[in-house]
């Protein structure tokens, strides 16, 4: 699985995203956990990086949620009842997002572009990854949790789609790197969503052609030689 930032590099270039490696210039990368046993802890992670004027590699992987809780899940926001709770789908989402207010009431990297939600509108606590999806602007942002809950590990309400860090110290952390990088390289970001599952699919999708492709050429053998 990917644990450290090279891993996490190496998947996005494979995947074809854009790795940003100007000075100072932010990249935020989600990784969603291959283990989604129960949605209301975080079990996630987000990468946050940047270069630096010598090409070193400054950074932090931070536990997060990248999935909305279950208490959402139960209960979606009225006003996308009839819809189901958002699920950010994985994927890249270029210049997607800039430094705003989340909810009015604090600094975050907030969404300003269309992104692509999976509706999970079921209403239980297993989100179905092969509902309908949607493309628009829901307010997917990324931010901090709550401070002074009573079980700091729990998501509770802090995530409804969003993407959001459980360590506040973490989140301080990010925002001072998004704060150079908006500083130096304008006031957008491109936020991309990993899937862990998806990188097991592609795995056992690209053994399952080399196996039938060594299949096909046994089978030719044994027919025509």
């Amino acid at each position: 699985m990917l644990q450290t930032i090279e891993d996490i590099i190496k998947q996005a270039k494979s995947l074809g995203y854009t790795i940003y490696s100007q000075p100072f210039k932010l990249n935020i990368i989600g990784v969603r956990s291959a283990n989604r046993t129960d949605q209301s802890k975080f079990d996630d992670k987000i990468a946050y990086f940047t270069y630096d004027n010598n090409g070193k590699l400054i950074g932090k992987i931070a536990i997060a949620t990248t999935d909305p809780s279950t208490a959402w899940l139960n209960s979606p926001m009225k006003e996308v009842q009839s819809k189901g709770t958002a699920i950010l789908k994985s994927g890249e989402y270029k210049d997607a997002y800039v430094i705003g207010l989340h909810l009015k009431k604090y600094q975050a990297v907030v969404q300003n572009k269309p992104v692509t939600v999976i509706r999970d509108n079921d209403r239980n606590a297993i989100i179905n990854y092969l509902s309908k999806t949607e493309k628009g602007i829901f307010g997917i942002n990324i931010h901090k949790a709550s401070v002074g809950k009573n079980n700091e590990y729990l998501i509770g309400k802090d995530s409804a789609g969003c993407q959001v860090f459980q360590k506040v110290a973490d989140f301080n952390d990010f925002m001072l790197m998004a704060n150079k990088s908006k500083d130096l390289h304008g006031n957008v970001f491109s936020y991309i969503l990993l899937d862990e599952i998806d990188k097991v699919k592609f795995v056992n999708t690209t053994l399952l052609v080399v196996g039938l492709l060594f299949f096909s050429i046994g089978v030719y053998r044994l027919l025509y030689v």
